[in-house]
């Protein structure tokens, strides 16, 4: 049986590696402004039922590395029992060697179970899940006691305009969680009017959520307005948009009136026409965020979907997305642009899915910084297929090159399993790594304290007062 090598000092390289991540990094809480845990696990405080439940399930990154391995779909998103998925996950742990998810599981195993003394393979299996399911029956383990035990602070869970916020009405309204939970406002839906009917099914609901008859472009407004209230009444600070590209077609109210009657009469409008509502509807997102002062981030370049024999299969979001080709650069400065002309550029987060445009987009995030908020133009971590130690490294060498380091607001988990918390642990001895090898370089000033008080910034200082949550 071979020893975990997740050890204390695990990534931590340098004499000042480890005083920066020991000192100033481990001991801080976490703000997690983007997720996709559900926030009625978290209302619900749900115990899960074993490994496989909380670890397995929804989490399309293991999902891929099993097809990879040759894992039948039965045991992947099929009805195989949960312990025959775990055995299978066990069998393909191993060849996952310099994959990041070698990485996570063990560190997920050490942190959240006490797991140390032993990597996961097929002779480790039984043990582990036995282990492991020991303790998820207990107290400690539930949604909420996994959030305290990984001193999360805030989370931002990922909302429709048409969700009608139960579940986070009820965690407002209790005392001693020990933890914040807002909604974020993700109006991805309400663009999407590409197929007549299943738009006019979105409008429905939201007519419903909003409690407003919408009949035409300026009612779907209203309605969309009020939600973009009762999400801030709840805390809300932040918005998400999952997007090919920015949109910024030229239009005029009339024809975006025009496309929404055709689409809502069921007719398919001119593709040029739908670019046009999505350009409008876009604009009038942005500005409602400037509006309350919040935070909008803008999620680049994932092309969807492209496996139409497993999407009709199994559906979205199961491992069959992947890195686009989108280009976005001269749109991505005419939105910002528009907005800052007008002075309504609200606090921005840019993520992109491509490397190739990382560089592009950092550098974009630095024409719009205004001189009177820090750090107001964000470049977002490492997103995706780029959040692994390469892309991580990367996104901090670009933040360092083009922009300011000191003023980054850290990273997210953007995970839907309450087990990945670890990766802030992973991003912040990688981060401790890299400027403790600078400083034994003599690239940086080998001053524990000047250094660490970036690190305290970077992991969790910035993001606490740039998104300004409620207390």
């Amino acid at each position: 049986m071979s020893p975990s090598f997740i050890h204390p000092d695990f990534l931590l390289e340098t004499k000042q590696a480890k005083d920066l991540y020991h000192s100033f990094a481990e001991p801080l809480p976490i703000i997690d402004y983007h997720c996709h845990l559900l926030p009625a696990d978290i209302a619900a405080d749900r115990r899960f039922e074993n490994l496989t439940q909380i670890w397995l399930a929804g989490d399309h990154y293991k999902w891929r590395a099993m097809r990879a391995c040759g894992i039948d779909e039965r045991f992947i998103t099929g009805g195989a029992p949960d312990r025959e998925k775990f055995e299978k996950w066990a069998e393909v742990v191993p060849q996952t060697l310099r994959n990041p998810l070698y990485h996570w599981t063990h560190l997920e195993l050490a942190r959240i179970f006490g797991i140390e003394d032993r990597l996961l393979n097929p002779e480790t299996a039984d043990g582990i899940w036995d282990e492991a399911n020991e303790k998820l029956a207990t107290l400690g383990f539930t949604a909420r006691g996994l959030l305290r035990r990984m001193k999360v602070e805030v989370v931002c869970t990922t909302d429709d305009p048409a969700d009608d916020l139960q579940h986070h009405k009820k965690l407002k309204k209790e005392k001693g969680l020990g933890f914040k939970v807002f909604p974020a406002f993700r109006p991805d839906k309400a663009l999407a009017a590409e197929d007549p009917a299943r738009f006019h099914a979105y409008v429905a609901r939201l007519s419903e959520a909003a409690d407003t008859d919408i009949a035409s472009y300026a009612d779907l407004l209203t309605a969309l307005r009020k939600r973009h209230d009762a999400f801030h009444k709840m805390g809300c600070r932040v918005s998400d948009h999952g997007l090919e590209t920015m949109y910024v077609e030229d239009y005029t109210d009339a024809e975006v009136k025009r496309f929404f009657d055709k689409v809502m009469s069921g007719k398919t409008a001119a593709p040029h026409s739908l670019l046009q509502f999505k350009s409008a509807l876009l604009f009038e997102f942005a500005v409602m965020d400037w509006e309350k002062g919040w935070v909008q981030q803008f999620h680049l370049g994932a092309l969807r979907n492209t496996n139409s024999r497993m999407l009709n299969a199994v559906g979205p979001d199961s491992g069959f997305d992947s890195i686009g080709d989108f280009e976005f650069g001269r749109p991505l400065a005419r939105f910002l642009d528009k907005l800052d002309a007008g002075g309504k550029l609200a606090k921005t987060i840019l993520y992109n899915l491509n490397p190739r445009d990382s560089e592009m987009v950092a550098a974009m995030a630095g024409n719009f910084q205004d001189g009177a908020t820090p750090g107001k133009m964000q470049y977002g971590p490492a997103w995706w297929f780029l959040d692994q130690l390469d892309g991580m490294t990367r996104q901090i060498e670009i933040v360092s090159n083009l922009g300011l380091l000191s003023r980054f607001v850290g990273m997210t988990t953007d995970s839907r399993s309450f087990l990945s918390y670890p990766r802030h642990e992973y991003f912040r001895r990688l981060l401790c790594g890299i400027l403790g090898a600078d400083m034994e370089r003599g690239r940086l000033p080998d001053d524990k304290e000047l250094v660490g008080g970036m690190v305290k910034d970077i992991c969790y200082r910035n993001a606490k007062e740039y998104f300004s949550f409620p207390d």
